[in-house]
């Protein structure tokens, strides 16, 4: 891939994934409760290690998301230190975010839509000699 494209496809990347953020914290917690520290390994590991977050975004994300009444916490006592704030999905967030899967996402799994990315693939494959 030619650098100027390399470089163009790193900005869109940092934008992509700016904007999932909100998506990968509340699936997270769709799963379980978590604890802010806790959520940028979490979610590092669930994306594959696409997703890198440090700890400022989330806490400030989850101050949004308290203040917009898709998440709740509480305080809880630790046996390794001070106590923790777990976070958990309220039934607000649960429906934004299934809201935002089946509007956004759920279009991937669309025959059309695979058949065009595929086709995609495939085409790249087939310039770069990996047929």
């Amino acid at each position: 891939m030619p650098e100027a494209d390399q470089g163009a496809l790193m900005q869109w990347e940092e934008v992509y994934k700016r904007g999932l953020l909100t998506f990968w914290i509340l699936l997270k917690l769709s799963q379980r409760e978590m604890y802010a520290y806790e959520m940028g390994a979490s979610i590092a590991d669930m994306s594959q290690g696409t997703i890198n977050v440090d700890d400022n975004s989330i806490y400030r994300a989850l101050k949004r998301f308290s203040e917009a009444g898709w998440v709740s916490s509480d305080l809880r006592p630790s046996e390794s230190g001070p106590a923790r704030r777990y976070f958990s999905l309220t039934s607000s967030g649960q429906t934004l975010l299934a809201g935002f899967i089946e509007r956004n996402l759920m279009v991937f799994q669309d025959a059309p839509v695979v058949e065009a990315i595929n086709q995609v693939i495939a085409r790249r494959n087939e310039e770069n000699g990996n047929e």
